[in-house]
């Protein structure tokens, strides 16, 4: 909810905690998280979960934060400033989405936006293999919305997704699973454009297509996304209207990236605010 504040009339902006890991080179992660809240006129909060080593080219360490410390943010931030959304990224280990979930279950009427963050652009693990169940029991369950990818779906369900015939089944076994609205991401599948396919309890289930843009730098897509997302339900869109804004924040930013490394390259993603504005 917007409130006014200090007595002047001006409306406070939406507030969204991420827990997630930083990427030093700045495409992904915490990163991305805070450059697109801020594109979209939402307070930042961080809870940090791992420091990365990483650039367009891959990832070359991981250093865990404890869970303790990062439950330690997350109570930080909502109980002093408060949060109108979570946007949970790379939580890496068991130990640390049983933190992360138990904090969540303090905060149930905080929608939840859970990217289910396993490998890195590059190909490194992100999520330990042991926590891949965690993640399903604290985590997915709880969300207001997950975002999973074509892989990151496949682990989940134990199944291969082979083209966009089988994304609304994947969906449907998702929803089934966690009991949530799944967006389920095909960019990893091939095709003219990108189908990202939204199924909600209920509810009949909806596409969202963008043109397919032959480039290397899309670094950051997913956290970017689930960052944009996220923003739109702080800010009381619903699910359809914070995902359609959020697959064309990212769109824009790939169509627009400013073409940094020899790998997979960032997207842009602080201007993209202005042609959002735009566009309408």
């Amino acid at each position: 909810m917007r409130v006014d504040y200090a007595g002047g009339g001006v409306s406070a902006p939406p507030r969204v905690l991420v827990v997630a890991g930083s990427d030093s080179g700045g495409g992904a992660g915490i990163q991305a998280d805070i450059k697109t809240l801020s594109a979209l006129g939402v307070y930042a909060m961080t809870a940090v979960t791992a420091i990365t080593v990483q650039n367009t080219q891959g990832v070359t360490a991981v250093h865990a934060i404890p869970p303790e410390l990062v439950a330690a943010q997350m109570r930080a931030c909502l109980e002093d400033i408060g949060a109108d959304a979570i946007k949970l990224g790379m939580l890496h280990s068991a130990a640390l989405i049983e933190a992360v979930g138990q904090v969540l279950a303090a905060y149930p009427d905080i929608p939840v936006i859970a990217d289910p963050v396993m490998v890195a652009k590059g190909g490194a693990a992100l999520l330990q293999s042991e926590a891949v169940g965690a993640l399903a029991h604290h985590i997915l369950p709880r969300s207001h919305l997950i975002t999973p990818n074509t892989e990151e779906a496949a682990v989940l369900l134990g199944s291969a997704i082979a083209d966009e015939s089988d994304l609304e089944q994947a969906a449907v076994q998702l929803l089934a699973r966690f009991n949530t609205s799944v967006l389920l991401k095909g960019g990893h599948l091939e095709g003219n454009g990108v189908l990202n396919l939204l199924l909600q309890p209920g509810k009949d289930a909806e596409q969202f297509v963008s043109p397919r843009l032959d480039t290397r730098h899309t670094h950051g897509t997913g956290c970017t996304l689930a960052s944009a997302i996220a923003a739109g339900v702080a800010a009381s869109l619903t699910l359809p209207e914070a995902v359609e804004r959020g697959c064309r924040f990212v769109h824009a930013g790939i169509a627009n990236a400013p073409g940094f490394g020899q790998g997979h390259g960032p997207i842009d993603h602080l201007s993209t605010r202005f042609r959002l504005e735009s566009a309408g």
